[in-house]
């Protein structure tokens, strides 16, 4: 019987099985923020303990930092909790040895933006970090995944985790993406059909013709949300479009090694007798520009849908109401046309170049709505400079938009970009959960052309109808 790429890259990174469902796996890389790594390097301490592999370990200050938009090298954090989280991380990673983005860094940015940006992710690794949307990089044929922390401190004295193996999920999307809709439309109508937890103790891998005519950074958004289905992983085969991003962004190899590896990452792949636990097929005819409308990404429908009727099945319906009170809507009510607050675009998953041109793309000789604060943080400093080179920033800045340096920020409620009690936020961030933008903040997630579509007109609308955006 054949294997699946996911077995296939668990084989080559076991060092040993320690039991039928647990193997002692290798990583090829490390990545560590301010936020989860404390402990970790706490506990090395205690044991009096080294990193193993500090030139396999990568740090970066994102969560807490603020985006305010001064030069990097002014950058400070104010909040007295953060900035000393940010200090101790920084201590750390010099004692340690391992090369850190740090607050004033010129290449600073979101960790799952940056990684594969400068080129450390590649085809058939297995890379972790103590952030759950570590999947983003099964974009590019990698095996990313998040652990707690004191599976990072067994990581730096290791650099191996102790790792029960996941069943396999084949999610097959065939045809091709109407005019309008992007891959983080493709991903909101996926979680909500299968739900939440449809693909619990999973790890996904995504193919068909409409995954394949995605772009590398599309397939990223694809690959980051697809924990919010509980999966544990998620994959997409490298193909010409995986070797053409990595090739460019490699810095370390001499470009006769990046040829013979290139060769090497397209045969990385599923053989065709490879056995699947589970398989999913959708159309990507049926995909339509997807809006949330609860507090979880499961909650979603298309936005020409009304959010459905109470369920019969009690947990079901619990939930939904539960949703609903905090949302302050109803059951039966359209999503297009609800008046918005804020807008925010950017996030480890929507904020790198091509999402910052789609928005650019709808806002363009528009306005922002005089109701609406609307913010755009870009993903990283390289993307930042691209966008003000492409003259994106200068359309955005035109509109009425905020134009910020890059971080985590108002993804979630732990740096000075927060919601207050009761605004609605139109977000193309990856999660909508209570108090996830602020205590009492309501999110509505979306990709960043609806988003820019609703920073315009103030409400939720069909950017395809209400800007001709096809």
């Amino acid at each position: 019987m054949g294997q699946t790429l996911y077995r296939k890259i668990v084989a080559s990174h076991t060092v040993f099985p320690v039991d039928e469902q647990h193997v002692v796996l290798y990583a090829d890389l490390h990545i560590m923020n301010e936020y989860t790594s404390p402990q970790a390097f706490a506990g090395l301490a205690e044991k009096n303990l080294s990193v193993r592999c500090p030139e396999k370990q990568m740090g970066i200050v994102d969560h807490v930092i603020p985006t305010h938009p001064v030069p990097v090298d002014k950058r400070t954090i104010v909040i007295d909790a953060a900035a000393s989280q940010a200090a101790n991380f920084t201590r750390n990673c010099r004692k340690h040895g391992i090369h850190l983005f740090d607050v004033q860094d010129a290449e600073q940015g979101i960790e799952h933006v940056v990684a594969p940006e400068i080129g450390l992710i590649r085809p058939g690794m297995v890379v972790l970090c103590g952030d759950s949307h570590t999947t983003t990089y099964g974009a590019l044929g990698a095996l990313g995944f998040g652990i707690g922390t004191s599976e990072v401190e067994h990581v730096l004295a290791t650099q191996t985790l102790v790792y029960r193996v996941a069943r396999d999920m084949r999610i097959r999307v065939d045809g091709a993406l109407p005019a309008g809709t992007t891959s983080k439309d493709l991903v909101l109508y996926i979680i909500s059909k299968i739900g939440a937890q449809g693909a619990r103790g999973f790890v996904v891998e995504y193919d068909g013709a409409a995954i394949a005519a995605l772009s590398a950074e599309a397939r990223m958004t694809l690959c980051n949300m697809t924990v919010e289905a509980g999966a544990r992983g998620a994959l997409i085969a490298p193909d010409e479009t995986t070797v053409a991003y990595v090739r460019d962004r490699i810095r370390d190899l001499p470009a006769d090694q990046i040829a013979e590896a290139a060769a090497q990452w397209t045969q990385l792949k599923s053989d065709a007798d490879a056995q699947f636990d589970v398989t999913h097929r959708f159309e990507a005819a049926d995909v339509a520009p997807f809006v949330t409308w609860g507090t979880s990404p499961d909650q979603a429908i298309a936005i020409t849908a009304r959010i459905p009727t109470l369920s019969a099945e009690p947990l079901e319906r619990d939930n939904a109401r539960k949703a609903l009170d905090y949302m302050g809507l109803d059951a039966g009510q359209a999503i297009d046309g609800l008046a918005i607050d804020h807008v925010f675009i950017g996030s480890c998953t929507n904020a790198r170049i091509e999402d910052l041109r789609a928005v650019a793309d709808v806002v363009r000789g528009r306005t922002v709505a005089p109701s609406v604060r609307a913010m755009v943080v870009p993903g990283s400093i390289a993307v930042r400079e691209q966008a003000e080179r492409e003259g994106i920033a200068g359309t955005l800045i035109d509109a009425g938009f905020e134009w910020r340096q890059p971080g985590c920020s108002m993804c979630l409620a732990m740096n000075d970009d927060i919601l207050q009690p009761g605004q609605r936020c139109a977000s193309t961030t990856n999660r909508n959960f209570e108090g996830r933008q602020g205590r009492g903040a309501r999110t509505h997630l979306m990709s960043p052309a609806m988003a820019a579509a609703a920073a315009l007109a103030g409400r939720i609308v069909d950017v395809r109808k209400e800007f001709d955006h096809v």
